[in-house]
């Protein structure tokens, strides 16, 4: 149910984007852009970018609840029955979003006039009956996270916001053609990395069994000692390469992990040594 109502969220949300670009000439629009780059992610739900290289990365959620942003940035909806629950910040995520992004425009060499460089910026559209309670804006600045019916009102105080007297004439010093962006975004299309539609999420992945782990040989491996990662302790006879650190590869099979289990690798250094390892490759470690 979660999956079918995300899904109808992001096409609720790509028809009011596409409504409102429709006839726009200054204006390329991408949906459900995935990118990977060096063993890092990025899931788009939705991207558009203008001729003087203003790119905002829209992510969307659709909850049956309300909203709820603390003054920390802090995300909870709230159920008709009463439960609440945390959120992963969807600003956060579309930062990190972000990172990846300008890194592909760096290699596609997409920059303005003069070598300036895209500027990026946020937005999280919920759905149009969604009740959302802000914090003060002094504390907290929410309101690039609006409902999927204003975005015409939102983007409007955002060009009112962002295109002061300095933006504006350096805007027109970058400024492309329409044809030009245009060819950016196909050229962005064509970084699109889908994913292999046979893959299953981890939670569903099948897991050996007690049994079959007890009876199964020990596979040969490079294993970095802990105390590797501990200061003055001496360095191992043989470490894993060094340029796999923070990158979602295991050292052991080289085959890509799910950001999750990367996550956990990092969060438990002293046991990985700083490196990375698939879930079978975890056991033992």
């Amino acid at each position: 149910m979660r999956v079918r109502r995300g899904i109808e969220g992001e096409r609720d949300a790509a028809f009011y984007i596409d409504s409102y670009f429709k006839d726009s000439e200054n204006h390329a629009v991408l949906h459900d852009l995935r990118l990977d780059v060096e063993g890092e992610v990025a899931q788009i739900d939705h991207l558009f970018f203008n001729r003087v290289l203003h790119f905002i990365l829209i992510e969307t959620k659709c909850f049956n609840g309300n909203v709820t942003i603390n003054e920390q940035g802090e995300f909870t909806v709230t159920y008709a029955n009463g439960r609440a629950y945390g959120l992963a910040s969807p600003l956060e995520q579309s930062k990190r979003h972000a990172r990846i992004l300008a890194k592909v425009l760096d290699n596609l060499e997409i920059t303005g006039r003069m070598g300036m460089k895209p500027t990026f910026h946020h937005l999280v559209l919920l759905h149009p009956k969604a009740i959302i309670e802000r914090p003060d804006k002094k504390a907290f600045d929410a309101s690039s996270v609006v409902k999927a019916d204003a975005l015409p009102s939102w983007h409007q105080k955002w060009i009112d916001t962002t295109f002061g007297v300095t933006d504006t004439f350096a805007g027109l010093l970058s400024v492309r053609s329409s044809d030009t962006i245009k060819e950016w975004a196909e050229k962005l299309a064509r970084q699109h990395r889908p994913v292999n539609p046979l893959s299953l999420p981890d939670f569903m992945a099948p897991q050996p069994s007690q049994a079959a782990m007890a009876v199964r040989e020990p596979e040969p491996r490079l294993v970095p000692s802990p105390m590797a990662a501990m200061p003055g302790a001496a360095s191992p006879s043989a470490t894993p390469d060094e340029a796999l650190k923070k990158k979602l590869i295991c050292v052991t099979c080289h085959a890509k992990i799910p950001y999750n289990v990367g996550l956990f690798c990092w969060n438990n250094e002293r046991r990985f040594g700083g490196f990375q390892y698939c879930r079978e490759h975890q056991q033992g470690l």
